[in-house]
């Protein structure tokens, strides 16, 4: 049976995407794949439709290395809602329940297992394996989320590391290893690590065209945030990266007493309640989850139709993975970032402060300094973006300084008199002060501070009294962007000259900034808050009588996920839902055809597609 039969019959596709069919070509004839796809792209057929093509050949099962025990259940319901025999061994399970799967897979009856990576390397496991490998019955190794075995890497987990056994010990297992986010540099130790220097390295477009990239000047960032929430995304689901745990939970509160259906999760919270407030954010419409960056990997869910930052993550792969989990059903998304100079101060410090070696700070600088050039920049984002990930791209038309050309100014002058009041301050005492107190001097400010040290004394006093301290602020955020300032994390964040201060102040270097935009505005066009309120965001454009359908179909998927303990998009993802509503099929025959309607799918639901339909007309 063809690759794309099963992609028909199965999962109820008629066309393969983008590089889909050369990959699982590869895979399925025997070859090693490193497969970066953005998130959203289609990722895990790569690896299941070669599973499911070799066990139907009776060449046993693929095992697929997941990092979230959390999420199993998921994707082997998934699975199952197809048709296809897939299972998971995990600590969730008892011991019999353990070995009845492993007999299963020894007598050849399941296509995909899922399992961790800590679980896959213990010697148990691995003699498991062993058995499977003596019978005929391995076909594959899949494992997800590679970019955790690099150092480099945003997500980087030890465990990943061990997986150089699966080759060392099988080596005649072909290997697909998929990621959504690797730099050259990642990409680099993720080939030298798992040793894939044979593999065949498939790269997708980056591109996440529905994606409005927005990014904001910090002020009030809470204020802002519930702005962006109410104005943009009421009664939708998102989800907002913060730093730490106390602000998740500080966020989550607000947010819920100003009537948003928000939700924390991060590490320390007890694991019931974190399992919990997954599984509703999963099962529930429009859950907002107020998250570390604990939260996210492997989420699947499609309907995610913002993702927001109150921090700024630590270098454009955590950024572009984070964001990605938005808009995977291909509607429009935003991804909204507030950042301020503390934010800068703050990741400067946590690189200066790390006990690793000076050549890995170095690389962690570059990464920072990229994500700074993004933050900081007047032209389109999605061009800095994709850049980064070595990807050529035209203005996109649909980032937040597309839409509106951010107004430019020259702060060389400031600058200098930031750079300047540094140096003085440093030969009139030989101590370092924040940014803070550089701001108070400069805007002649007197303060008890200011008085203390003398400081109202300095040439630089009130010299820059024209100046907002937003403006400031923006000065010194570039400043340390350029490498003009760093941070001295020895001496409680104070900020010091640097090599690079002396262009600045020859006039050498020009320092020109956009200017301040801390307040979200609602724009007209591609965002979903566009849409009138109440109003359902659809794949395609739905009558009156077909919205009622579209509606009433969602209301059913709703009872039937839960009497199957899983998300909704398992049982039919939207796109499913609004292709039958506009059609209005009277029959099985009608039902075929649609896109997402496996095989499966038409024998266990059609009956009730049908009768919904029929009651709504």
């Amino acid at each position: 049976m063809s690759h794309l039969s099963i992609l028909s019959e199965v999962f109820g596709y008629s066309q393969f995407r983008g590089p889909q069919q050369d990959i699982i070509t590869h895979v399925s004839g025997g070859g090693d794949a490193l497969v970066l796809m953005p998130t959203g792209g289609g990722k895990s057929l790569c690896y299941q439709l070669p599973a499911i093509a070799s066990h139907r050949a009776g060449r046993g099962a693929a095992v697929v290395i997941s990092p979230l025990i959390a999420l199993m259940h998921d994707q082997v319901g998934a699975l199952h809602e197809a048709g296809v025999e897939a299972e998971f061994l995990n600590s969730t399970q008892s011991g019999e329940e353990a070995y009845a799967v492993e007999q299963r897979l020894l007598r050849g009856d399941i296509a995909l297992l899922y399992a961790a990576p800590e679980r896959v390397t213990t010697p148990r496991f691995l003699a498991l394996l062993d058995s499977l490998h003596e019978r005929g019955l391995l076909s594959l190794f899949a494992i997800d989320e590679v970019h955790c075995v690099s150092q480099w890497g945003h997500d980087f987990r030890p465990e990943y590391r061990a997986l150089t056994v699966l080759h060392e010990r099988f080596a005649s297992v072909p290997r697909i290893a998929l990621t959504a986010t690797a730099d050259a540099i990642t990409r680099a130790d993720i080939v030298e690590r798992l040793q894939l220097e044979n593999a065949r390295t498939f790269v997708s477009s980056f591109d996440r065209p529905n994606i409005r990239y927005r990014i904001v000047e910090k002020s009030d960032s809470t204020t802002q945030l519930l702005r962006f929430i109410e104005r943009e995304h009421p009664q939708e689901a998102g989800v907002v990266y913060c730093q730490s745990r106390k602000k998740v939970e500080n966020i989550a509160d607000v947010l819920a007493q100003a009537g948003v259906n928000a939700l924390p999760y991060h590490a320390g919270l007890d694991p019931a309640v974190r399992q919990n407030n997954q599984n509703r954010f999963l099962r529930e419409d429009g859950v907002v989850m107020v998250a570390t960056i604990a939260f996210g990997m492997g989420i699947d869910k499609p309907d995610v139709r913002f993702v927001a930052h109150l921090d700024m993550p630590k270098n454009i792969e955590g950024y572009y993975q984070e964001t990605g989990r938005a808009g995977r059903d291909g509607l429009p998304a935003d991804a909204w970032m507030c950042y301020g100079l503390q934010d800068v101060v703050n990741q400067r410090r946590m690189i200066d402060e790390s006990p690793a070696a000076e050549e890995f700070k170095s690389v962690l600088r570059g990464k920072l300094d990229a994500l700074l050039g993004l933050a900081e920049a007047s032209d389109c984002r999605r061009v800095r973006l994709l850049a980064y990930f070595g990807q050529d791209s035209a203005p996109c038309g649909n980032c937040d300084n597309c839409l509106e050309p951010p107004a430019m100014w020259d702060a060389s002058k400031p600058a200098q008199m930031l750079l300047s009041t540094i140096y003085r301050i440093d030969r009139q005492s030989g101590m370092r002060f924040g940014a803070g107190h550089l701001m108070d001097i400069l805007r002649g400010k007197v303060t008890e501070k200011v008085t203390q040290h003398g400081h109202r004394e300095l040439s630089t006093f009130g010299l820059g009294a024209d100046f907002s301290e937003a403006q400031l602020r923006g000065v010194l955020r570039q400043l340390l962007a350029m490498g003009a300032v760093r941070v001295d994390a020895e001496a409680f964040n104070t900020l010091a000259l640097t090599e690079g201060s002396r262009a600045v102040l020859r006039g050498e270097s020009a320092v020109r900034l956009r200017q301040s935009s801390a307040t979200p505005t609602r724009r007209a066009g591609a965002s979903a808050g566009s849409k009138p309120s109440g109003t359902p965001l659809t794949p395609i454009a739905l009558s009156d009588d077909a919205l009622a359908r579209f509606n009433a179909l969602k209301a059913w998927r709703a009872e039937v996920a839960r009497e199957h303990n899983l998300p909704a998009y398992v049982i039919f993802h939207d796109a499913t839902l609004a292709s039958i509503a506009h059609r209005a099929p009277q029959s099985i025959e009608d039902l075929q055809g649609i896109s997402g309607m496996g095989v499966k799918k038409l024998e266990a639901y059609a009956s009730e597609v049908l009768r919904v339909v029929r009651a709504r007309g």
